[in-house]
Parts: structure tokens; sequence; C-alpha cells
């Protein structure tokens, strides 16, 4: 199976909320398209403006069967239809499609009313990229996992079939993670397991803090 993702950012001019509500109401139009086997939205909650804009306002997940599906679907002019209808509310210019593999490493259930965070990755300056995979599922995913509030993890690595069509990705992948609560994402800051992960990220993260969006879950399929 294949998994897509977007990253999305509103047009300029439109307000969030208001964002929010066309992308919401468009779901069940990209669900319905043939060949798309799950959909599902992320929305960036609101109280994650309160300091200015984020990077993307959300991320868009599709599923399919293989890549010729994919291609396939891309090619309907349902497909085609829908993604011109995107381009009302979310910034085309803006937009980043990437095609990954997922790695689940907490294999945990999401609780009704999660918040999933969203963390974009790219590799420390001068590091391969196998040797960033490799170290980033079996090395530092079961440290992270071990962070007692985190109910689900999961790590999306951009295909290594996607470095042939664009060497120098602007994403080398996504760390997803799902909480029950805001509160307990903070929680968990405060564990000496959340500590040693942060330590760990040294060993193949660029220098700093990533890019994250905390954001909620709506599922169409």
């Amino acid at each position: 199976m294949l998994k897509i993702v977007e990253l999305l950012k509103r047009v300029p001019g439109l307000s969030v909320d208001a964002f929010q509500a066309r992308w919401l109401a468009h779901g069940p139009v990209r669900a319905a398209v043939p060949g798309v086997l799950r959909h599902v939205q992320s929305h960036a909650l609101p109280q994650g403006y309160r300091k200015g804009e984020l990077l993307f306002d959300g991320i868009a997940e599709y599923w399919f069967a293989d890549r010729e599906s994919w291609q396939a679907v891309r090619a309907t002019p349902a497909w085609r239809k829908a993604v011109e209808e995107a381009g009302g509310f979310a910034d085309p210019a803006r937009d980043i499609t990437m095609a990954v593999d997922v790695h689940v490493i907490k294999d945990g259930a999401i609780p009704a009313n999660a918040v999933k965070n969203i963390e974009f990755v790219n590799r420390r300056p001068g590091m391969a990229l196998e040797p960033f995979r490799h170290y980033w599922r079996t090395v530092h995913g079961p440290l992270a996992a071990t962070i007692p509030v985190l109910r689900r993890y999961e790590q999306n690595h951009l295909t290594p079939e996607s470095y042939d069509q664009e060497p120098n990705p602007p994403y080398d992948g996504l760390a997803i993670t799902w909480f029950a609560s805001t509160a307990d994402m903070k929680a968990g800051t405060l564990t000496p397991e959340y500590a040693a992960t942060r330590a760990d990220e040294a060993n193949f993260l660029p220098d700093g803090h990533l890019p994250i969006i905390i954001t909620r879950e709506h599922a169409f399929l």
C-alpha cells in the first residue's frame, strides 16, 4: 500500500476558520474518488496560531493500493476537478506532496479526540540517506516510544524513488505521534524518557528543534 501526504497552507487572505471549514467540506469529495482507499485530514489546532503563523495549516493523507494506482487516480477527471476545487482555499504554490513509507514504531490505539503532533524531519547535514533512515527507525524510534504518555508513533519516510525525481526534497520524512490531550503532550516533555530522546537527536537530526504542527484528525474513509 502507498501513502501520499500533502502539506497544505491556505491561500493568502483566507482566515484559519474559513480554510478549515472549506477543507473539511472538501474531504468527502476526495474520499469519493475511485481508487482512494483511505483519506484523513489533520487540522492545526487554533491555539497554535497564538504566536503567529504556522509553517503549514494541516496535512492531508491518502492511501492507495500501490504507486500505479496513485498515478491512475491522479489522471482521472474526478481527481483533477477536486484539485481545482482545492485551489480556492489551499495555496498550490505552498503545497508539498510526499510519497512515504510508513513505519509503525508504537502500535497503540488512538484515543477519542486525540491530538496528533506532526514533526517535519530532515537528516543531519552531511549524513547519508540510508544511515539516517536506519538510525531514525531502529535506534531513535524505539527510544522515543518509551515516553509514557505517547499513545501511538509512526515514522513516515520519504520513499527512495522520490529522491530520483527531487534529489534535495524539502523534507526527508514526518514523525507523527498521538497523545490523549495537549496536557499529556506537555507532561511528556517533563519525563526522563523525553530528555533522553531529545539528547539522541544530535546523532541524526539538525541542531535545534524541528518544525511541528499540533493537529486533530478528521477521517473520511
